[in-house]
């Protein structure tokens, strides 16, 4: 049990509470449920009351010294950032890569070189465990100094059995010993291993009739992620593996049309993903078989930044009905980022979102991508105490001052988990 907390003055509480039913579209997308001096109040794990300073003064006026009292005053309060999309738990770094996109390769030139995913998996494949869990840990520190309270984590990068295996048992340690909630993602279908070139029918055979019942066996990924691109999986070799999936009981999502339309858009609608991912080369047509099926897009304008690449159309999927949410694809290779701050941002400038579409897609929409919308992504009774107190008063600064940290102080379950300062 968790002491009780009481956080009063807030210059703005963003609840993002609405009566809007799963993810957010078009303009329930800036419907943030603000509340001026606002006031909330924890215990035991979740959250017990919100509303005006005043009105939770008067609830619990015989409880009051009981609790530790935070004075935000000046300052924003929202939900526990969300992060949809990561590739947390790796061995190894691959700043080389990064000169060498400076000095004209790309994406592909890096992978088909042996670089990239195949140099990431070379090094998971030859460290512990222990070493992984150590790397990840750090990341998941960062991340919450950022004011990441949940993230998903996917394998990807052993494209064997044994080292996926690892890679979701560390995230399931991390899980137990690391307040950052994860929510486990298996990606053997992340690349092609070397072993297996011009062989990847016999690799995808690989997927389905080994890794997947493993995995599902052991319940150790919630959701089952495939990269659909050209010189990666086809279309076909990825609905042959979401379907596989689907049948054990872990959800589809998609990398789809990151590097080139290939109709990416389109299969995660006819799967029936959850969301799909990057899009930065996403058809109108997917983008409407998306809206009707209500797939969730998860744009990662820090990865677009990095490959100096154009950003997803943010703008248009919203306007077209499509829900949008946003992650930092925080991986080495392609965007080695823990800062949901700065995506937010990024979604502003690269993508025309508005701030507060940016931080709905940062939060509840981010949680709706992840299916833990019942208990992270808004700030409502009886949902878990995960908060953030900012040190600017508004939400749009939040937004407008970019590149810097400002995270004041971080609750996780009611136990907080950054910061130290008292107002």
């Amino acid at each position: 049990m968790s002491k009780a907390v009481w956080i009063k003055h807030a210059s703005q509480l963003v609840t993002l509470a609405s009566k809007h039913k799963g993810p957010r579209t078009k303009e329930a997308m800036s419907e943030l449920t603000i509340i001026e001096d606002g006031s909330i109040w924890l215990e035991n794990e979740v959250i017990q009351a919100i509303g005006t300073t005043e009105e939770l003064q008067r609830k619990y006026a015989t409880r009051i010294d009981e609790a530790e009292i935070i004075d935000a005053f000046g300052k924003l309060v929202t939900p526990g950032l969300v992060d949809p999309h990561t590739h947390v738990a790796y061995g190894g770094s691959r700043e080389r890569e990064f000169e060498m996109r400076l000095e004209g390769a790309t994406y592909m030139d890096i992978m088909n070189a042996g670089g990239g995913i195949h140099a990431t998996s070379r090094m998971t494949r030859e460290a512990t465990e222990e070493e992984i869990f150590a790397q990840t840990k750090v990341r998941l520190d960062s991340f919450l100094a950022h004011g990441v309270t949940t993230i998903e984590g996917k394998s990807g990068y052993g494209l064997n059995v044994e080292t996926e295996i690892k890679q979701l048992r560390v995230m399931q340690r991390l899980q137990t010993e690391h307040p950052v909630d994860i929510v486990p993602t298996f990606m053997g279908a992340h690349a092609v291993p070397a072993e297996f070139k011009e062989k990847e029918d016999e690799y995808v055979d690989l997927i389905v009739n080994d890794m997947l019942p493993k995995v599902a066996g052991e319940k150790l990924a919630k959701f089952n992620d495939v990269f659909c691109e050209v010189g990666v999986f086809t279309p076909e070799q990825s609905k042959r593996i979401l379907e596989a999936g689907k049948a054990l009981g872990l959800a589809p999502k998609i990398h789809a049309d990151e590097i080139e339309p290939y109709g990416g858009a389109e299969l995660a609608a006819e799967v029936g993903a959850i969301s799909a991912e990057h899009l930065l080369k996403a058809s109108d047509s997917g983008i409407a078989a998306m809206a009707k099926q209500g797939v969730i897009a998860c744009l990662l304008p820090a990865t677009a930044l990095y490959l100096r690449e154009t950003s997803a159309r943010g703008r248009a999927m919203i306007d077209a009905g499509v829900p949008v949410a946003i992650s930092t694809d925080c991986n080495p290779g392609s965007s080695p980022t823990t800062s949901m701050p700065l995506v937010m941002n990024l979604a502003c400038i690269s993508m025309r979102l508005t701030p507060a579409e940016s931080l709905c897609a940062a939060t509840f929409n981010a949680a709706c991508a992840i299916q833990m919308e019942d208990k992270v992504g808004s700030l409502e009774i009886g949902k878990q105490a995960d908060i953030v107190l900012w040190n600017v008063p508004n939400y749009q600064q939040l937004q407008y001052l970019f590149g810097v940290n400002h995270v004041n102080s971080v609750w996780k379950k009611g136990v907080q988990v950054v910061g130290l300062q008292r107002n």
